[in-house]
Parts: structure tokens; sequence; C-alpha cells
């Protein structure tokens, strides 16, 4: 019955895709409801998540229900969180726009977009919403990547990153500095290094305290611990959209809705997408490249620890950045609160070959068993420790399928497999260059995951792609205008279309295609309320502090 819907739009997700979706199809005048299975955590519970790994880790079924989590499949291993604001919860804040070769790649081009005019004013009108600037401390941390940066001949191209953070004076709170007052209070940066935890001294620009706080506002319903477990269409028009909760064991609920759009992150999308075309058969028209054409922003993490004494510490996660070639780029992490590292990280050793590698890392332990101990009870590490990301464009590409677990063989699950291209890597001789003369310069000790070095692993926060654009279904998942082929009415505007490396953090990216996807999405009925969209007040440019 096409009359007999509940709302207009369901948005399953509420990280950046599903956001500014929220808001903007508010504003348009449409009734819009937010489903989120994590929870909605307020100042309190991200403060108690420095202390406790189950307010930290989010493993609902073992009653850990936090934000962070980590997956691990065959060939990559994927870092995110999950609750009301998605990736921006562990997000380090970082607003880089995409290099021309990202807008050169073919799967791009073959669109017949011309990516680079058509993003531009949504990138600016982005970075308005997330009320980007420049950091202006700078540690003894930067000074060392500074450094590194001129040790591979590339010190031209270091500088400070644009960030979405509130600096305002430090720790004095103050009236919304950004939407009017339509915006919540916030609270200038302590520099405590703490932006991955979550920020609970609201100073980060999170999705809580932008998009997400204004789409409530607005009208928008966001219910947390809502996880959709299956999509179907009805007959009329429209969607039955089934949730359950993440943990407790209660009956499943039903919202009926005129159209959805699916924003839960790669994994989640794919995994809802793939269990519906798959197992429940409500999907059927679902394109073959379904959970192809994944990338993981050719990635690499590293890392130094400095000696005792040192103290790294100070300033927000990421601070500063440089480029060591024009393919490659690199940002330095303080990673307060990341008390999980310490069992993660060990010897630096180079290899293209994953199985030398991982026997020569080993071997390396094995030999000197007490680095390994003194690494892994190391005092103050989290304050001597420096995490290195090195990304690059270079095109490079897995597969998730949808196939039956190796541990519960009843039931089909997400599983990576190489497609016979180049494979995203797990080793990078430059992100080891950089490391080295990191270390160099602050006496520190190199050191790799063993996630990659001994596991093979490309590891990655930054996952794209599965449900990629193109022309066709035999060519992606959705069109340009994210619908998806074959099913009306259903669109996906998260990372999952996302057909390239960008070869920087992504945020920005993916906010700007959201709100392109937004511009684009059909009118209400005539008789709904529609606002005038709200913007930030001017942004400031990511390297001058100028207004936009």
């Amino acid at each position: 019955m096409a009359d007999d819907w509940d709302i207009d739009v369901v948005v399953v997700g509420s990280g950046f895709g599903g956001a500014v979706s929220a808001l903007r199809l508010t504003e348009a005048g449409h009734r819009v409801i937010v489903l989120e299975k994590g929870r909605r955590l307020d100042d309190g519970a991200l403060s108690r998540a420095r202390r406790d790994p189950r307010a930290y880790l989010w493993q609902p079924g073992v009653g850990m229900r936090g934000f962070f989590w980590q997956r691990i499949f065959r060939h990559v291993g994927i870092i995110g969180g999950t609750g009301v604001g998605g990736g921006s919860i562990v997000w380090a804040g970082v607003l880089l726009e995409p290099g021309k070769d990202f807008y050169r790649a073919p799967s791009l081009r073959a669109l017949g977009v011309d990516w680079q005019t058509e993003l531009a004013p949504h990138l600016q009108r982005a970075a308005r919403m997330l009320g980007r600037v420049v950091t202006t401390h700078r540690g003894p941390m930067d000074d060392h990547l500074q450094a590194a940066a001129r040790a591979v001949g590339a010190g031209a191209s270091y500088g400070p990153v644009p960030l979405a953070i509130h600096f305002g004076r430090e720790g004095v709170t103050e009236p919304d500095p950004f939407f009017g007052g339509e915006g919540p209070a916030r609270t200038g940066c302590r520099l405590c290094g703490e932006c991955l935890l979550g920020c609970p001294y609201g100073a980060k620009n999170q999705l809580t305290r932008n998009y997400l706080h204004l789409a409530e506002r607005y009208g928008a319903e966001i219910r947390a611990e809502h996880e959709v477990e299956s999509l179907t269409p009805l007959p009329g028009g429209g969607f039955e959209v089934g949730t359950r909760h993440p943990w407790r064991n209660q009956p499943a609920q039903v919202v009926r809705a005129r159209r959805v759009v699916l924003a839960a992150g790669v994994l989640g999308t794919l995994d809802l997408l793939f269990r519906c075309r798959d197992d429940l058969g409500t999907l059927p028209n679902l394109s073959s490249t379904l959970g192809r054409h994944v990338r993981t922003n050719s990635e690499a993490l590293t890392a130094v620890l400095a000696p005792p004494g040192e103290d790294l510490s100070r300033g927000t996660t990421i601070s500063s950045d440089f480029h060591p070639d024009a393919h490659t780029h690199v940002t330095q992490n303080r990673y307060v609160g990341g008390w999980h590292m310490r069992f993660q990280l060990g010897p630096m050793v180079e290899g293209e070959r994953a199985g030398r590698r991982a026997l020569r890392v080993l071997g390396r332990i094995a030999r000197r068993p007490g680095a390994q101990a003194r690494l892994v009870t190391a005092r103050g590490f989290l304050r001597r420790l420096t995490v290195l990301t090195t990304m690059q464009h270079s095109d490079n590409e897995l597969a998730l399928e949808w196939s039956r677990s190796p541990v519960r063989p009843w039931r089909r699950v997400l599983r990576s497999r190489i497609t016979g291209g180049v494979r995203p890597p797990s080793f990078l001789p430059v992100a080891n260059a950089v490391t080295r003369a990191f270390a160099d310069s602050s006496g520190g000790r190199p050191l790799n995951l063993l996630g990659e070095s001994v596991g093979g692993l490309s590891i990655t926060a930054h996952i794209l792609g599965g449900a990629v654009m193109g022309v066709d279904r035999s060519t992606g998942v959705v069109d340009d205008r994210h619908e998806v082929h074959g099913h009306p009415g259903l669109y996906v505007a998260d990372a999952s279309v996302i057909p390239a490396n960008l070869g920087v953090n992504p945020s920005l990216t993916i906010t700007a295609l959201a709100e392109r996807f937004a511009s684009l999405f059909p009118a209400p009925p005539t008789s709904a309320r529609t606002r005038t969209p709200i913007d930030a007040v001017p942004a400031r440019s990511a390297r001058t502090q100028e207004p936009v």
C-alpha cells in the first residue's frame, strides 16, 4: 500500500553519510528516522571508555558495549566506530581534500561526471559544516615529522593539517560558535591527544555536534540500539525495514518507509545487502559486483616509541602531514588511551614477500625476547608513542564475499578474497623509510604493526568500496546519484560507493559526496514543510586560517 508508510525516509547508520542525509532530507521536508545499531554516548560514557575496556570496545554479545571495533579478515584488518555519530566518534578530525589522482581514476571517469567540478561546492559546504580550521599548536612530535620529511627529501611538503576541532580558548565553554546558536555549546580544545577515544570535552566537531544535532532539532528521529536486519520492497513502492536490538532478546520491529538510505559503513552496508540478496531473497536484483572493488586507501601503519621520559602527547591526535612523493601521504598520530597498541607492535622488518617477512619478524623476537618484553611493559608507553599512517593513491583492491563462516558454518558472513589484480599492501617501503627517519630524529625505536608484518594483513581505518558507483548493474551497485540499480527508492550514501583510493583521510570526501547525494534526492510531497538549509559560519582555509 503506497500510502501506508510510517515515514518518508529511513536512514540506516549515523556516520558521515547518514548524518548528512538526516539533516539535509529533514530540511527538505522529508520525515526522517535514523536507525543506528550502536549506543547514544554521552560525555560520561566517553570518559568511562578511558578506564574500562567494556565501555570502549564494541562486542555487544560478550558484554562490551562501547564504540571501538576491529574486524580481522584473511587479507585485511579494519577498525572503526559504532554508535550515534558512527566513525566520527573515533575520528581524528582530519579534513583533507582528495588530490587530482583521485579524479583521474578510470572508475570515476567512466561515470561521465566531471567530479572535480561537481564536488567542489560540496567539499566547501562540508568543510563549513564540520568547522574546518588549521591547528596552530606545534609540539615535539610535529618537529620530528618535519625532520623525517626533510630526511626523505620532502621537507617542502610538510605542514599543519586542516581539522574539525573547536580550538577557542583552551578548556573554556562558550555558546555555539558555528550555527548562530542552533548548535550545542562548545569547549576549547585541551590538546589532550585523545581524539580517537571520542571527545567528551566538547572540542571535536564530531557529528553529534553538527549534522545530527541539527537534524534532531529540526525533526528527525534517531533511534539508537536498532540494528537493521532486513529490507523488503513493498508491492506499492517503498520498503519494510526490519530491526532487532543488538544484544537484548526483544521482539523485532518493522518500519515502513517510502525510501531507504543505507549509510552503515562499508561492512554494515555490505552485510545487509548480501543478507537481503542471498539469504532472504528480498533484493534479488542487486548487482553481481556487490562486494567487489573494496579498497584500503593503500594504507600502512607504523610506529616509533620515543626514549623513556619523553612525552609527545600534547596536541590533537593528528596535527601535521607531508607527501614523500606525488602519490603518498603521511600523518603522525598521538594515540593517548590506545592501550591495546602495546600488544600490536613489534620490530621493524623489511620485505615484500609476506611469508618471509613474518619469519624474519618472529625470528627477531625469538632472538631478542627481552626487547619485545620491554616494549610491551614500557612505562609511559602512550605518551612516548607516535603512530604513522601512510596512504597512497596506488590502485589495488580485494573483494568481500558472502560465504560460510569457518567458525560457524551454519551461518554466512563477509569474508575477504583476492580478485586477481593488485591486492592492497601489507608492506610499503616508503612507510618504513619515513618511520626510520622519524626514529632517527626522536631517538626512538621504529616499529611495525604485527598484523601487517606477521599476519600479512592490510590494516586500515579507511575502508572504501564494495557497493561502488557504476553506469549500470554490470559495473556497479549504485548509479552516480547513489540509487541502487534494480531497486528504485533504495540508496547508498557512505564510503562503500567510492570506486577509487583517495590517498588521504576520506571523511571530508564522504561528507561531500553525501551533500551532493542529498541535493539530488527526490523532493518530498508538495505539502511538506521545508526549511532554509543551515550552514556554518564562514569556514577557514585549510592552510591559511583565512575565511574561504
